[in-house]
């Protein structure tokens, strides 16, 4: 008599987790009431399995002392919560202390337990008390969670404040003063929002913040040379018109923010997640395979109709006027030969109907087999002129010709050559939106659709940005503060095409099988960090001798990347933090391996140092993600990953300090370079060895983790353990990878107890 897993259950009732930090905040939590539930129910009990209960129920109740502690100071900081938080602390210490006294069993032994209220005697009050905690503590780590909301809400309506103000200013004077006020709300934002994005688990959420951040740093650096401009030449139209797009983009990129923080819903939401054509050949081949058990999944008509969608989704290609005939010939039969497919499918599944047949017929799965492959193929023939098209396109703008051209043509007050390079910039720039639309259509992930709509929008807006500036520099060219801003704008254009560069290998790995829905690097580092040297330090390029020298340290980063890749591939958990932060160290130190030959996304000594910084940001991430994780282990287990843990912490360190001191020279750039690859090498090395034993630990814990997994198995197994065993399981400290679904099933397992 067993209530479903699925049941109601006080621990769930509207307490949705949605933050890592407040699941591993509850793991060490849920393992101790694991151990003390699953506890091996045998006559006889030796003293030290006692002492081992009485232990782990001392443990749980100091913790959550502690833990009430904090929450009650929480609430007495704010008024708002001080009820609901008062309440869930109260319940919390009511349970914890009846978890001590129901495991209070330490000094007694098993005769003298006659009489006496136990976890053994009243395992009913046990599993009341564990759901009661767990529910309480889980509600009081969702009302602190709310108060970091209200810190990012708080510091989101300063900066608008600033930002107000910033706009309105007159003077060189006031302008200083506000933007270093405005400066220092910004880097605050950045770091509460960061931290959110880190720790938000919905993917896409994840990649609508880094999108919004991303908007944020850049315009950071628009918004003040665009500013200046505009207050060296008040009376200029281009001026105003570029200055007043940064403030509005600077608006809508925070009111995202709050929308993500908040979970509020705006007139926009809709734009974030179009229809692809990845995702409506997905559902329209899962449709057909259903048929093979279910005739009666679907109806014929609805199916045809669901193609039909699906087809004209792939106008987008077929209408673009940069699609060429053969592409689109292609692209037209294999839509007509899905028709085709498909139409003898439906034939084949009404013939199957009529006969009453109670699965697919043999003509039914040919016809099932042959219509899920020419959607693929048509999947693929797009996949191949999305992709292809985005190559050809970022070849042809590495040079950046009309930027150069739209620089010397504005130097030089020359407004007709202006107007026409500008001319050529709009139509690279709706070349680089419908080509990003394009790649939102096979993406194959909702968080690298959001990613491209991010690009699609960013294309759209910079482009008439640098246009606006080109014209103020035309009409004042001896302005250096116009000529600054406009480099501004064409380093974002040029950054952009760096992202989507990246965004390109992302889609391909995702179909090809490689990488699935890791994202390893498209995010940026936090603004304001590299305002300070932008202008002392000079971008350059090595020269042939520089990567001569460079050839065999690049070659090992190269080797440490693609064994990093190789190592993280053998982790049966894909989705662990451990494999994103080292998949994103192998990634960014390709990067930088291709820089040293003069090659990819890193043009200059500036690149690579930017690379360099946000690499060490990463690393840092990883070492607070192998600090969580050796919180569970054993002493002698988790030495050996603090000790490595420490080593990388360091390095991470001195990278970091060597990208951001700055140098003059070139023997003293090319010194900086040779550094950062470096420490690197270094950083990776430590990350190699560190994978393959973490990866262990996590498989050895993961199948002890199983082993508890329902008391029907726990009791199935008990005569083939030892008292010893019995008192290692209840000392254990497995609580790594516990999440959401492991907590579900606990107090899944929690409902079979109670109603027993």
């Amino acid at each position: 008599m067993a209530s479903s897993p699925c049941g109601n259950s006080n621990f769930d009732s509207g307490l949705e987790i949605k933050t890592r930090s407040v699941e591993q905040t509850l793991i060490p939590l849920v393992s101790q009431i694991t151990t003390l539930i699953n506890h091996k129910d045998k006559p006889k009990k030796s003293e030290r399995t006692l002492a081992a209960i009485h232990r782990v129920g001392q443990a749980v109740s100091v913790a959550v002392g502690r833990f009430v502690a904090v929450g009650e100071a929480i609430a007495a900081e704010n008024q708002e919560l001080k009820d609901e938080m008062g309440q869930a602390c109260f319940e919390a210490r009511r349970a914890g202390d009846a978890i001590a006294q129901l495991t209070d069993v330490g000094s007694a032994l098993p005769s003298q337990l006659d009489g006496r209220v136990t976890v053994f005697s009243d395992r009913t009050a046990m599993v009341k008390a564990a759901r009661l905690l767990l529910s309480s503590v889980t509600k009081v780590l969702v009302l602190a969670d709310r108060i970091v909301i209200k810190q990012i809400i708080t510091s989101r309506n300063k900066v608008l404040v600033t930002l107000d103000h910033l706009e309105r200013v007159s003077t060189f004077q006031e302008f200083v003063q506000i933007f270093s006020q405005f400066g220092n709300e910004m880097v605050e934002f950045a770091h509460l929002t960061g931290d959110r994005q880190n720790d938000l688990k919905d993917e896409k959420k994840k990649a609508r913040m880094a999108a919004a951040r991303a908007v944020l740093e850049k315009c950071t650096m628009m918004l003040l040379t665009a500013s200046k401009t505009c207050l060296r030449h008040p009376d200029c139209e281009s001026a105003r018109i570029n200055k007043d797009a940064v403030f509005h983009r600077m608006r809508c990129a925070l009111e995202q923010v709050i929308e993500i923080v908040t979970e509020a819903r705006s007139s926009g939401e809709n734009r974030i997640l179009p229809a692809s054509i990845y995702n409506g050949i997905k559902e329209f081949k899962s449709g057909v395979e259903c048929l093979r058990e279910n005739l009666y999944f679907l109806s014929p008509q609805s199916m045809s109709s669901q193609l039909e969608a699906l087809v004209e989704r792939t106008e987008d290609f077929t209408d673009s006027a940069y699609t060429s005939h053969e592409q689109r010939q292609a692209i037209l039969g294999l839509c007509q030969l899905a028709r085709q497919d498909t139409q003898q499918l439906v034939h084949a599944w009404v013939e199957a109907q009529s006969v009453h047949a109670k699965e697919a017929t043999k003509d039914m799965e040919v016809a099932i087999l042959k219509t899920c492959q020419s959607v693929s193929d048509l999947r693929r023939e797009l996949h191949k002129v999305a992709v292809g098209r985005a190559s050809d396109l970022l070849k042809v703008h590495g040079e950046q010709l009309p930027l150069r051209a739209l620089k010397a043509a504005g130097a030089e007050g020359n407004l007709e050559e202006v107007a026409e390079y500008s001319r050529t910039l709009t139509e690279q720039k709706e070349q680089l939106v419908e080509t990003c639309r394009l790649l939102c259509h096979v993406s194959g992930t909702e968080p690298l659709e959001i990613t491209c709509i991010h690009a699609e929008e960013t294309f759209h807006v910079i482009g008439p940005q640098i246009i606006s500036a080109a014209q103020t520099l035309a009409l004042h060219p001896s302005s250096k503060i116009a000529k600054e801003n406009l480099e501004v704008f064409c380093e974002a254009w040029e950054s952009q095409l760096c992202d989507m560069a990246l965004l390109l290998r992302e889609i391909n790995d995702v179909f090809e099988g490689r990488r699935g829905d890791k994202r390893p690097y498209l995010s940026l580092p936090r603004p304001g960090k590299h305002l300070a040297n932008m202008k002392t330090a000079k971008a350059v390029k090595l020269d042939a001798e520089e990567q001569t020298s460079m050839a065999k340290l690049g070659l090992e980063l190269r080797l440490l990347s693609s064994d990093v890749d190789t190592e993280v591939e053998k982790w049966e958990d894909q989705e662990h933090e451990i494999v994103r932060q080292s998949q994103s160290l192998a990634s960014m130190a390709y990067n930088m391996y291709l820089f040293t030959r003069g090659e990819g996304l890193l043009k200059t000594t500036l690149d690579l140092f930017h690379q360099a910084e946000v690499l060490s940001e990463e690393g840092l991430q990883l070492c607070s993600s192998l600090r969580t994780f050796s919180s569970q282990l054993v002493d002698e287990e988790k030495t050996v990953v603090m000790t490595e843990m420490e080593k990388l912490l360091a390095l991470c360190q001195q990278l970091q300090m060597g990208a951001k001191t700055p140098v003059q020279g070139k023997t003293a750039t090319f010194q900086k370079v040779d550094s950062s690859i470096q420490a690197t090498r270094s950083i990776l090395s430590v990350v190699l060895s560190l994978l393959p034993f973490c990866n262990k630990l996590n498989r050895k814990y993961k199948s002890e983790r199983n082993s508890l997994s329902s008391p029907q198995d726990w009791r199935e197994r008990q005569d083939a353990s030892t008292p010893v065993k019995e008192e290692g399981a209840l000392n254990s400290k497995n609580s790594n990878g516990f999440g959401v679904k492991s907590l579900e099933q606990h107090m899944a397992g929690l409902n079979l107890l109670e109603s027993k």
